[in-house]
């Protein structure tokens, strides 16, 4: 039998509230009391999971240990809870229509006319309870993506009402994230915005228990009686969530709100006791007192758009706080990037990261980056197709194949140095076709990964087509460039390093996929620390 418990997360007035941040921050201090908890992201959009979608449009694309492209506040989820996420963690309206779609097909329906009342918003219903069923969590909670009034969520909307009627009484909570927007001219708040947001949210059927208040200007208590008194909520269940330095000052903010207390006595749970945040309250103090500061460049072709590189960024903001160190992250666009401008744009730097990301546009930009970074022994970092660069730079420079190329971008070279996986040449659908999940690397003793690691079988997340060409091998390695991170089943190389460089790490595979505040990525840990020693010698 199902027992857990529920909370859904909708938000109003406008969306990148931070329904996900919130979300994070309960379930941090509901985890710190002692109950096992997992947060789920439901997205309105049609298309089956967000690996088919451009960076530019929904930022990075984050990946579970079972294969699973999702939304990438499912990152957030891991980094707070430090509790890996799955394929049952997100779900999106094209995986519901599709589900429902190939069921109507097989003629499970017998012939009836099948529609989003009941059918869509049971498969909804259905699989909001999928983790409540596996019996490993006391408390569910599920973040509705979109704002409320748009036509994708209704039927998300519609199965919160429906499943709230069948839940068994004290086992659910509707806490609404919505703005108080500050008017400069009149300098006050206004609650009319998140009044009506309530009101279109009763509307559909659904009354908000807990009003979450995004603001940037604190909220007194005759306004929260307001809010209170017109949003149909108790005046405890009015919370503030005032603009904080860091994301991760969220859960203390939540705490001393009592945003946990105030769900858990609608569950009629107990307490516990309190909370208990040595660890994240720790992580705070060293990422607020830094006593050094590092500038690492980090060489993309999204960095309009720093979502692009989130779990990147976060996992910078882990391994700083290891090492009582700022890391500033400095964004340099691959596209713009030539000999010419290398030096101007690198030389100052204490490290550089060349990132992930697809297709040709901007390639040239990292491959010369990566010469300068080479020969100038900066500490550098590849991550997928960063490594890829690296290892096309070294051939081209130093194993002087001067055509040597990955397919990808040039199918026609005859130095294919980097090439498409042979169980990937037959596949022409792009969406979670991939090699996509976690998969086992073992780690040559003595070099700079298994300093990093400390241990020889580690498992890391993956999420290309392409790879090094072992036909290349051993010329790589016979001129410094070699492989310290094997795959055991395949031979694939997952590590190249440089045996003459002081750091010069790049990787198959996203180590920023599994970095949390409680476990700092060790490779993002030791760049950093590269970057320290560099920048204490020549600077």
């Amino acid at each position: 039998m199902n027992k857990s418990k529920y909370v859904f997360v909708t938000g109003g007035v406008t969306s990148s509230l931070g329904k996900g941040i919130i979300s994070a921050s309960l379930a941090k201090l509901l985890q710190a009391r002692g109950y096992t908890v997992t947060i789920q992201k439901f997205d309105p959009y049609i298309n089956v999971d967000p690996g088919t979608l451009n960076p530019y449009e929904h930022g990075e694309c984050y990946v579970t240990d079972d294969g699973a492209e999702t939304d990438l506040d499912l990152g957030h989820y891991e980094r707070f809870l430090n509790v890996p996420t799955s394929q049952a963690n997100n779900v999106t309206t094209g995986r519901i229509y599709q589900t429902v779609i190939d069921k109507e097909r097989r003629g499970d329906y017998l012939g009836k006319t099948v529609q989003v009342v009941p059918h869509i918003t049971d498969e909804i219903k259905r699989r909001m309870q999928l983790l409540g069923e596996s019996g490993k969590f006391e408390i569910i909670i599920t973040e509705i993506g979109g704002t409320v009034g748009d036509i994708e969520s209704l039927p998300y909307i519609e199965a919160v009402r429906q499943l709230r009627w069948e839940l068994p009484a004290h086992n659910s909570v509707v806490i609404h994230l919505t703005l108080i927007p500050y008017l400069k001219a009149t300098k006050e708040l206004k609650t009319k915005p998140t009044q009506h947001s309530v009101k279109e949210l009763l509307e559909t059927g659904v009354q908000a228990d807990v009003l979450v208040c995004r603001t940037e200007h604190p909220i007194n208590a005759e306004m929260r009686k307001k809010l209170a008194l017109f949003c149909n909520v108790k005046q405890n269940a009015v919370i503030e969530s005032i603009d904080v330095e860091t994301i991760y000052d969220v859960p203390l903010k939540m705490l001393k709100e009592k945003l946990d207390k105030v769900v858990l006595e609608k569950f009629k749970l107990p307490l516990h006791g309190e909370p208990n945040l040595k660890e994240w309250e720790s992580f705070l103090a060293r990422l607020k007192n830094p006593k050094q500061e590092v500038t690492i460049g980090l060489v993309g072709k999204y960095v309009e758009l720093p979502d692009a590189y989130k779990s990147i960024i976060e996992s910078f903001i882990h391994a700083g706080a290891a090492n009582e160190c700022k890391v500033k992250v400095e964004y340099i666009h691959s596209e713009f990037l030539d000999k010419e401008n290398a030096v101007e744009k690198i030389n100052h730097l204490d490290g550089v990261l060349v990132a992930p990301g697809f297709g040709s546009r901007g390639i040239e930009g990292k491959i010369e980056a990566i010469r300068y970074i080479r020969e100038n022994k900066i500490p550098f970092f590849g991550i997928c197709l960063g490594m890829q660069c690296a290892v096309i730079e070294f051939a081209r420079n130093v194993l002087k194949l001067k055509d040597a190329h990955s397919t990808e971008m040039n199918d026609k070279t005859k130095n294919p140095v980097i090439d498409m996986m042979p169980d990937q040449k037959k596949i022409t659908e792009k969406g979670g076709t991939m090699r996509l999940g976690a998969y086992a690397c073992e780690i040559q003793k003595g070099t700079k990964a298994y300093s990093a690691y400390g241990r020889q079988k580690i498992s890391e997340r993956h999420r290309h087509r392409f790879e090094f060409n072992n036909k290349y091998l051993n010329d790589f390695k016979s001129s410094g460039m070699i492989p310290s991170g094997i795959n055991p089943g395949t031979g694939l190389v997952e590590i190249i390093e440089l045996t003459d460089h002081p750091y010069f790490v790049g990787v198959q595979y996203h180590p920023e996929l599994k970095s949390t505040v409680e476990n700092p990525h060790p490779l993002f840990v030791r760049f950093v620390k590269a970057a320290m020693d560099y920048k204490s010698m020549v600077r």
